[in-house]
């Protein structure tokens, strides 16, 4: 499987939280490769089932679909389109962005605002706020009305990037990037022997509420999961020892499972697979905060890609650590011993 490639139809795709449906083809296609079982459960959630030897136990693995966005609030006088955010939007990245509104077929336009020529000393100083923003797709109001309903979605128009040193740079890596590391998991699985169900569960509206991780693991049961999402890497005003291109992050902290912690730390060392430590004194973020109480307890462990400029069109990673972050879970879910409850112990 081309990994790179997957990320680029991925990243361009668009799936705003609650409207992922339209990349489902495009995931059950490619999964369906490395792969047992598809299935979908009522909230929507797709699973991706690899059985294992045994199959008493089940491993949960986790990635969100969905991206933020913005919804249409309004349509004024000129046709100009009104929006709200949809999950964490940095409002700073917005004016002069190109934009599809998902109406009634889909419409290109571009976000505008007030120019700065027009604006006093005091508000160039300052961000411009939403409400001081629309889409204009360059229709009067009448027609506007015909095409784009109060509650359609708008995302970003944004092609994926290669840059140099095996870094890209797209939207939404937060958290397709995580999608991929399962594919890479999935595709090494098959290489190898392992005694435990695999679940690759691609959660829905994680950016409003982890609600796809909240009704899958409730869903599944699984005795152990691992999240995969995107951890804020050191940048330019950004103070972090986390970096791109120097592997994987390993959450730590009471989110995350001290067993698990230390497997997949011992594992990275064990096959020589680059990675970094990230504490996490409360909340993670992530649905591994949902999996982690689901039902009575799961053991829950988190795998984050260090990643730059997060909430932004140009989020940028680096597919190395992307393809070790799949190596590193295939190899802790092969070396799993047959009986995981003496496994599990504090």
């Amino acid at each position: 499987m081309d990994y790179k490639e997957l990320l680029k139809k991925l990243s361009e795709s668009h799936g705003v939280s609650g409207h992922e449906r339209g990349i489902y083809e495009l995931l059950k296609k490619e999964f369906e490769q490395i792969s047992d079982e598809v299935l979908e459960d009522n909230f929507g959630n797709l699973i991706f089932k690899k059985k294992g030897s045994k199959g008493k136990y089940k491993v949960m693995l986790a990635a969100h679909l969905d991206e933020i966005g913005l919804m249409v609030k309004d349509i004024d006088e000129k046709g100009l389109i009104k929006f709200t955010p949809v999950g964490g939007v940095d409002q700073r990245t917005l004016p002069s962005q190109e934009v599809i509104v998902h109406g009634k077929k889909e419409l290109l336009g571009v976000i505008g605002s007030k120019p700065p020529h027009l604006l006093s000393s005091e508000d160039m100083e300052k961000a411009i706020k939403i409400d001081d923003m629309y889409v204009d797709v360059g229709l009067p109001k009448e027609e506007v009305e015909k095409l784009v309903s109060i509650g359609d979605i708008i995302t970003v128009k944004r092609e994926f990037k290669e840059l140099l040193n095996e870094n890209v740079s797209g939207k939404a890596l937060d958290d397709r990037a995580g999608i991929v590391v399962m594919a890479v998991c999935l595709e090494e699985l098959k290489k190898v022997y392992h005694y435990h169900d695999v679940y690759a569960v691609v959660t829905l509206q994680e950016e409003v509420g982890v609600r796809g991780a909240t009704t899958s693991s409730y869903n599944i049961e699984p005795d152990i999961a691992i999240a995969i999402d995107v951890t804020h890497a050191k940048a330019r005003g950004v103070s972090r020892d986390i970096e791109i291109g120097k592997g994987p992050a390993i959450g730590k902290g009471p989110n995350i499972h001290p067993a698990v912690y230390k497997g997949l730390v011992d594992i990275a060392k064990k096959y020589n697979i680059n990675y970094q430590i990230e504490p996490l004194p409360g909340h993670s973020g992530t649905d591994a905060w949902a999996i982690q109480v689901s039902k009575k307890g799961v053991p829950t462990g988190l795998v984050s890609i260090p990643l730059k400029y997060m909430h932004t069109s140009v989020e940028t990673a680096n597919m190395k650590d992307i393809i070790e972050s799949g190596r590193l879970l295939a190899h802790y879910i092969a070396n799993l011993p047959e009986e995981l409850e003496g496994h599990l112990c504090y």
